[in-house]
């Protein structure tokens, strides 16, 4: 956990520098390795070059006795100081001894005369001080007369083993430095690679409520991370059109609940002015209650909004037979209807699954929208068909014709497209609004069009589940 909420540049530099001590301590052990194996071999082949030049060597001597009286002469071809250099008759003592950590040879049988002296003929000795060591034996003719000796050599890899202890420390001090270049370039590096991220920081920081319209420029972020700007600068276009919505409901809102307080009050004021008879107390108290049930409905509206909106509303769906419930509907709005000479026709079969009281909630508001802006003596029209895998219900009235810029707003909260729209009303603008809460809860859709004739269609779909097979 602490290392996640740490600096991205400081974790991206720590990875590279383990990623570049890895990296170059891996290749530095791969060479240290390398050039051990090759100074091993160069030893090894120096050995037996030795011991064969040896064997030339007494080969044109004319007899062993040169060979007594001249050690010296082969104390100077040896490799180092730790060298052993051994000539001895096959099973005696050796007469010439040259071996100065007085190594004990590890078991060995001479190479016969006729066998060429190779690295397969070595033996690894005990090492000395932890140093490599590495024996061989062969036998050698002495001149002409036939005489053998046996030659016994050894080499004590210490001058090599220097070499490789100054050549370790120099991969470790390699590696090391290495590790604090990577560290330091690359936290440069990524100090000026994550600029950009600096720069977005800045720019979003100026985002407040009051200058909500600024946006991450995204021709100026790199490749990598104009798609982070871009669904930055996406979600800001949201959250501006989600402000926007919410300060003109919230003013919206204020207008709706100021009239009936301002009514309430006025006629309350008037009343207490002067003394009044029962029946004017009556008359006042009756509507006042009519301004406080007006307030009550825009209550309930909201309430029921917020909690489509915000609560994750759920309904219980049953199957419900159009024609039966739209004929109800129908029966119930007649009077209305009657009052503005208005006919309600009725199409419809089948049935949808939803819930029983949000649908008729849902077409009522349809249907009492309709016969409040339907000509008089025209006909409003309510019908169902199948369409898809659900079932559209619409409800078709004739009217003025309202412009396609306010068809796409005629849903939203308290939006009156015009003065006509502006009178008091059952749903104080919140009818269409609802309607679409419960479309939505419902998974299904509201939409509406409008001809030129002024025939206004608003449409309700309810998707139908799939019955399993």
């Amino acid at each position: 956990m602490i290392w996640r909420t740490r600096s991205l540049t400081a974790r991206v530099t720590f990875l590279f520098a383990l990623i570049a001590c890895a990296i170059v301590t891996s290749l530095g052990m791969y060479l240290y390795s390398s050039t051990r194996q090759a100074l091993e071999t160069r030893a090894d082949y120096s050995l037996i070059g030795r011991v064969e030049h040896f064997r030339r060597l007494l080969h044109d001597l004319y007899n062993v006795k040169q060979m007594e009286d001249r050690p010296a002469l082969f104390e100077t071809m040896l490799g180092n100081e730790q060298d052993v250099l051994m000539f001895a008759y096959p099973g005696q003592a050796p007469f010439v001894r040259v071996n100065p950590d007085n190594m004990v040879p590890p078991p060995m049988t001479p190479l016969a005369l006729d066998q060429p002296l190779s690295l397969d003929a070595l033996h690894p000795g005990k090492p000395v001080n932890g140093v490599r060591v590495r024996w061989i034996s062969a036998l050698a003719e002495v001149g002409s007369d036939g005489t053998t000796v046996v030659i016994v050599g050894a080499h004590v890899m210490t001058q090599e083993s220097h070499i490789l202890e100054a050549y370790y420390w120099q991969v470790i001090a390699a590696a090391m430095i290495s590790v604090l270049l990577t560290a330091l370039f690359g936290f440069l590096v990524l100090k000026r690679g994550f600029r950009p991220l600096t720069t977005m920081a800045e720019r979003a920081a100026e985002v407040s409520p009051t200058n909500i319209a600024v946006r991450l420029r995204e021709e100026d972020a790199p490749q990598e991370l104009r798609s982070l700007a871009a669904s930055f600068n996406a979600m800001l276009d949201r959250l501006a059109d989600g402000y926007e919505h919410l300060s003109q409901f919230s003013a919206d809102l204020a207008h709706e609940i100021r009239t009936p307080i301002g009514a309430l009050m006025g006629q309350t004021q008037v009343t207490l002015g002067q003394a009044r008879s029962a029946g004017e107390y009556q008359h006042v108290l009756e509507s006042n209650l009519e301004e406080l049930q007006r307030l009550s409905r825009i209550v309930e509206n909201i309430l029921f909004l917020a909690h489509a909106d915000h609560a994750g509303l759920t309904v219980e769906k049953t199957p419900l037979a159009l024609a039966d419930e739209l004929h109800k509907i129908a029966d119930y709005f007649e009077g209305v209807a009657e009052e503005r000479n208005i006919q309600l026709v009725v199409d419809a079969d089948g049935q949808v699954q939803a819930s029983p009281i949000m649908w008729r909630r849902a077409v009522s508001n349809l249907v009492v929208n309709a016969v409040r802006y339907a000509i008089p003596g025209s006909t409003v029209r309510l019908s169902s068909r199948q369409q898809g895998v659900g079932v559209r219900v619409e409800v078709e009235n004739q009217g003025d014709p309202i412009p396609p810029e306010q068809l796409e707003r005629l849903f939203d909260r308290f939006y009156r497209g015009d003065k006509s729209r502006s009178e008091y009303t059952e749903s104080n603008g919140l009818g269409l609004a609802i309607v679409r809460a419960i479309m939505l809860v419902h998974g299904g859709n509201a939409d509406v069009v409008c001809s030129s004739e002024g025939i206004i269609r608003f449409g309700l779909y309810f998707p139908n589940p799939v019955a399993p097979t």
